[in-house]
């Protein structure tokens, strides 16, 4: 059975080396037989992530590299840890994710507000401080007090990760002047989070294999965070909602509440609202139930019982979102992004509904839920894009982690629900309803935004 996987792994790893080695023959590297006068010229033809890593824009990749590092690093593990290591009943493990995702919905009404106010740079440096102390707590102890303690901050940690770091950039692109350049950055950052999930995937396989104990990945993962905490204080400068800082926040309140919500309250602002609430709570969902369903596939197909390879598969899905990644560029270059997120939406709800109806066969759901990271990996950049043209940055922080509220109150609902199913099937369940509220999702962002817009988003 693991060598069918073991073959798949191959072949997407062969495609994103095609991939690669075609985007670096179409941006060669500039010949260096005849100097420029100038002492730091800028190469013409460099591909986006050559240009990215040698700009000023360096200090925030290495950042946000070394903060997923982080997060990918742990995450495999954070079930054996719990299980294996910690010897919990399986009774006690819903309840601590769930506190987790709770977290971060009561802190996605707050954290925006406080990092618009007090600067996003300094709310990423909370963000490191605070996932480190939750990995910390994670593994010290199994006590069940201190370990939903760690679920809390770890809740919180990921509203901050996925809300003030891309507000800061695209904060920090306005005030450079190169608007131009974010679905160019978005892509690139999806790529780097590709290639850092299948480095910290083996990496981590191998430290839990050199060091015996579930809890080397944990200690590793708060190492990096104060890592990306000293590079981050170093090399960043604060930005602030609107370009003002504390002492000027307090003669804008009103008028910025007012603004925040009118923005909530857009057509498009919801619709992009329910776009991420759909599609990223599906993926977390995914993250939940893709192993029971290729079991089940694989029960259906083979009647040899043999375990499945989770980590050959898991790079696979990697391999799949970072191949994505790798021609997000080309297919923006010939469809729009409010038009490329309705199709990725659709293509998703597709993904679910064929993963649901379709058991039999291991193989098959292996490829569609390998289709599904596909459409993960760019729909990060094209999220991305999108929030960054059509939110004010004057409250971008607040509408960021506001839009996350509905997402995780949707994965807990989920959670809950399924928890009380005694079925092993009850992934197919799951998926159904996935499948159906992307495909409104996709309508819902077509009639509202892609429609009305001709095709796109229109920048101010």
């Amino acid at each position: 059975m693991s060598s069918i996987y073991t073959l798949n792994l191959t072949a997407l790893l062969a495609l994103n080396a095609a991939l690669f080695y075609t985007r670096q023959k179409a941006h060669p590297t500039p010949s260096t037989s005849k100097p420029s006068p100038k002492p730091n010229p800028k190469p013409q033809n460099a591909s986006p992530l050559q240009s990215l890593l040698t700009s000023p824009l360096t200090p925030f990749l290495t950042v946000y590299t070394l903060t997923m590092t982080s997060d990918w690093l742990q995450g495999p593990y954070l079930y054996p840890l719990y299980t294996s290591t910690h010897l919990l009943s399986p009774s006690s493990l819903p309840p601590l994710f769930t506190t987790g995702f709770l977290s971060g919905a009561i802190s996605g009404s707050f954290i925006g507000s406080l990092a618009d106010t007090y600067g996003r740079k300094k709310a990423c440096l909370a963000f490191c401080l605070i996932y480190a102390l939750s990995c910390l707590l994670t593994i010290i102890s199994p006590s069940l007090p201190v370990l939903f303690l760690g679920r809390v901050l770890g809740g919180l940690g990921t509203s901050l990760l996925f809300t003030v770091f891309e507000s800061f950039l695209v904060s920090d692109f306005k005030n450079r002047g190169l608007e131009g350049r974010l679905g160019e950055t978005f892509g690139v950052m999806s790529t780097l989070n590709s290639m850092v999930a299948i480095a910290s995937g083996i990496g981590g396989e191998w430290l839990v294999a050199g060091t015996g104990t579930n809890k080397a990945p944990f200690w590793l993962a708060a190492g990096v965070l104060m890592v990306a905490g000293g590079v981050m204080k170093m090399t960043w400068k604060e930005n602030y909602a609107l370009n003002e800082g504390p002492d000027k926040k307090r003669d804008e309140e009103a008028k910025e509440e007012k603004s925040l919500f009118k923005t909530l309250s857009d057509p498009k602002i919801l619709a992009l609202g329910l776009s991420t609430t759909v599609f990223e709570g599906s993926m977390y969902l995914f993250v939940f139930f893709w192993a029971p369903a290729l079991q089940s596939s694989s029960s259906s197909s083979s009647s040899s019982g043999t375990s499945l390879p989770y980590g050959v598969i898991f790079a696979a899905f990697m391999a799949s979102t970072l191949a994505s990644s790798l021609i997000f560029g080309k297919i923006t270059e010939r469809l729009p992004f409010g038009s490329l997120l309705s199709s990725l939406l659709g293509v998703s709800s597709l993904c679910f509904f064929l993963a649901a109806s379709y058991t039999s066969s291991s193989q098959f759901t292996f490829w569609v839920f390998c289709l599904f990271e596909a459409c993960v990996g760019m729909y990060f950049p094209t999220m991305g894009f999108l929030k960054g043209k059509l939110i004010d940055d004057g409250v971008r922080s607040q509408v960021y982690g506001f839009l996350r509220i509905p997402l995780n109150v949707f994965v807990v609902v989920a959670l809950l629900v399924t928890g009380r199913m005694e079925s092993d099937k009850a992934f197919v369940g799951v998926f159904r309803v996935c499948s159906g509220l992307l495909l409104l999702a996709a309508g819902g962002f077509w009639g509202l935004v892609v429609r009305k817009s001709g095709g796109d988003v229109q920048v101010e």
